[in-house]
């Protein structure tokens, strides 16, 4: 028997809520701890020199989006909070273009998805991602030169 594909409504984008010194590895821990599973929250994240590690098969639900995972796809960066644990945009330019990029790549492979922030669903009473993912989309202009 073969699996159906999942059929993604959803690229949703995250933030780890955690300072930008945190490990991924530290990351997986505490969902573990948390969910008492090895599912993670996101399907990728984005580490702060903008390097992409998938962390889940985008052919598995992730725990992303309370009541919606089985039609997301979930990007997280790492940061998202400031020193007082209180929710900003800290993305490095090397993230900004890395998600950016991600993005488009997503995009293009699930046609009509739409592009979302995790605090843009109803009910959702968080922050994340610290911005405001349809207008930071419509405004962004990759500068490869800014990779500092």
């Amino acid at each position: 028997m073969t699996k159906t594909a999942r059929i993604i409504k959803y690229i949703v984008v995250h933030c780890t809520a955690t300072p930008p010194t945190t490990t991924v590895e530290s990351i997986k821990n505490y969902w573990r701890k948390k969910w008492n599973s090895n599912v993670p929250g996101y399907h990728y994240i984005i580490l702060r020199d903008g390097t992409v590690t998938q962390l889940l098969d985008e052919a598995k639900n992730s725990y992303g989006v309370y009541g919606h995972n089985p039609v997301c796809l979930s990007i997280g960066y790492i940061g998202g909070v400031d020193k007082a644990n209180k929710p900003i945009d800290n993305r490095t330019p090397a993230q900004k273009r890395a998600m950016f990029d991600l993005i488009v790549r997503l995009t293009e492979k699930y046609k009509g998805a739409e592009v979302k922030g995790h605090r843009d669903f109803e009910g959702v009473k968080k922050a994340c991602p610290c911005f405001d993912v349809k207008k930071w989309l419509s405004e962004y202009e990759p500068d490869f030169l800014d990779a500092a």
